[in-house]
């Protein structure tokens, strides 16, 4: 069975550029973007992991970790080091994690068999403090992935998990929401006490809760 939204996050240890890491004592109290990469020393994985780096403290303000993997040894992870930082001018400054035996990625089917059969394609799985899966992406290895989107995301989650309202179409931070339908009117008075625009009985809109 494939991992669904809700489920636990398998836990694993694995080596890593950082060192042996365990899923979960890594996580902590910290959410966690666990993204898989088809192989070392190719184009679009190279400015990918650039991009991650560069985007740190971004994951940082949001109490997010990143761990990065990929089916090649570690020997290759700390080779190829040293073309991202030189390509994509900043040093990969998370975990990278080696897969050669493929048992993380067999574990959270990160390989694909119509796709490739020996390689992982882009996976994404954003994985919650109560080491949840809340949301999960599959991208194909000839596609890099939009990182602003996946901020964007975790941005709705965070919001959504501590307020009542869901996040519409292109939804950005500081954007308006929705009122979740489970929401009485009386009790989103109490909520959102300046109001909302009820556009129809099941569309309330209302500023972004801060």
């Amino acid at each position: 069975m494939a991992l669904q939204l809700g489920d636990t996050a398998p836990d694993f240890t694995a080596d890593s550029t950082a060192g042996k890491i365990s899923l979960h004592d890594y996580g902590g109290n910290s959410w966690v973007v666990l993204f898989s990469h088809p192989k070392d020393f190719t184009p679009v994985c190279t400015t990918e992991l650039g991009e991650v780096s560069k985007l740190k403290a971004e994951f940082d303000k949001r109490n997010v970790k990143v761990l990065g993997l990929s089916v090649d040894p570690l020997s290759d992870h700390k080779a190829w080091v040293g073309d991202i930082e030189e390509t994509q001018g900043c040093a990969l400054n998370f975990p990278l994690l080696a897969d050669p035996d493929r048992k993380v990625s067999d574990l959270y089917g990160m390989i694909h068999p119509n796709a490739n059969d020996t390689l992982t394609v882009r996976s994404v799985f954003v994985i919650d403090p109560n080491k949840k899966i809340r949301l999960t992406l599959t991208y194909p290895a000839s596609t890099g992935r939009n990182f602003d989107e996946l901020l964007r995301v975790i941005d709705s989650l965070q919001l959504t998990d501590k307020h009542k309202v869901a996040t519409p179409v292109n939804w950005k931070q500081g954007g308006d929401c929705i009122i979740v339908p489970a929401v009485s009117n009386e009790d989103a008075k109490k909520m959102f006490p300046d109001g909302w625009d009820e556009q129809k009985p099941y569309l309330r809109v209302v500023k972004q809760p801060h």
